[in-house]
């Protein structure tokens, strides 16, 4: 029996299995040759910039796109020669898409009503999905009287009324403002475990994807470039283009050199890096590193040292992050914030401290 996150074991959830999934639009390749699982009761995100496929992956998923080639199947039943409609899938759009001259209860109503189903199971539905996502109360009003959040929610109620066995997200937060969103996606991980449903939440927010989900799929020019827990992505992408999206990564250019029989990366000519025994440099290869896996100490420091100057400080509150130049590239580091400690000032020599067993060794 599959599990979620949480360990909560999942039963009547569906699998999604995506086979050689390729899409062409005329001479377009939009997805290219995608093979992907995911595990009944999964919340799982499409995360990638505007263009790499992911949204197109998901209305392949709805039924509103063509597959050029491949299979796509639920539950172990291939939907792909399925209308949307008979697919037991239910998306959620970016724009919410209500109706703004019916009220938020027929709103939700709409879609059963299309389904011809009888007068009083559609009130039930309609009644009890507005209860799910607490909006009863607000059943009579009308879209344009409701608040960003609350119109999300009213899409959401529209969506699950259909009882779909897989729930699609489309940036379903992206309308909404920072607070909110931190809010509404805390609803919508508790509604999806509440609901058992597989779900697959498309974002070009690494931070969205990382707190509520499961697995992550990184999308990049079509392709699936990365597959994993958001832990894991982010302690150990496969390549420079998922460290650079799964966060703020400081990347280093270098050569690999011999001197006196020992490895070194050097990134400028008087700034060398050991290379761990095991690691493969090969043409292409960068350092890598993560603003909080550094430290500073002042010039005369002991350990693996990356001699720079300060050359930009930002306070995030809980935290200072410090752009000092190391040869000619510009590495953030972040500092944790105590009251009362001193800050270094702009123009400052420093030592950026690299403990080792947080070096990544990546190419493209």
């Amino acid at each position: 029996m599959a599990q979620t996150r949480d360990g909560a074991a999942v039963a009547g959830a569906r699998k999604i299995e995506i086979t050689n999934v390729n899409v062409h639009y005329g001479e377009l390749h939009v997805l290219k040759d995608i093979n992907l699982e995911i595990q009944p009761g999964e919340f799982f995100a499409f995360l990638g910039p505007s263009g790499c496929g992911k949204t197109t992956l998901l209305r392949l998923i709805a039924g509103f796109n063509n597959a050029s080639s491949g299979d796509v199947r639920v539950g172990g039943q291939d939907i792909l020669a399925m209308p949307p409609w008979k697919r037991d899938v239910g998306m959620v759009f970016q724009s919410y898409a209500l109706w703004p001259h019916l009220s938020v209860a027929r709103n939700v109503a709409f879609g059963l009503e299309e389904r011809k189903l009888p007068r009083d199971e559609v009130a039930r539905r309609v009644k009890a999905a507005l209860e799910l996502v607490g909006m009863g109360h607000l059943a009579d009003r009308r879209p344009s009287q409701l608040s960003g959040g609350q119109q999300q929610r009213v899409a959401v109620a529209r969506t699950i009324a259909i009882e779909p066995k897989v729930l699609l997200l489309d940036e379903p937060l992206s309308n909404l403002d920072a607070k909110m969103r931190v809010q509404v996606r805390r609803e919508l991980r508790d509604l999806q475990q509440r609901l058992n449903l597989t779900t697959i939440f498309v974002t070009h927010d690494q931070e969205e994807a990382n707190a509520i989900c499961d697995r992550i799929a990184v999308f990049g020019d079509g392709r699936i470039q990365q597959v994993g827990r958001p832990m894991d992505l982010y302690e150990r992408p496969a390549s420079l283009f998922v460290a650079n999206f799964l966060g703020t990564a400081n990347i280093l250019d270098g050569e690999l050199v011999t001197v006196d029989g020992k490895r070194l990366f050097k990134v400028t000519d008087t700034i060398s890096v050991p290379v761990p025994d095991g690691v493969t440099i090969s043409p292409g290869t960068r350092l890598v590193f993560r603003p909080q896996h550094a430290s500073l100490e002042d010039a005369g420091g002991q350990g693996v040292r990356l001699p720079g100057r300060v050359s930009n400080i930002e306070f995030l509150g809980a935290s200072v992050r410090y752009g000092v130049m190391v040869g000619t590239s510009e590495v953030l580091i972040d500092v944790p914030f105590q009251s009362g400690a001193s800050v270094r000032t702009v123009g400052a020599d420093v030592n950026v401290l690299l403990p080792s067993d947080c070096m990544l060794w990546l190419a493209e």
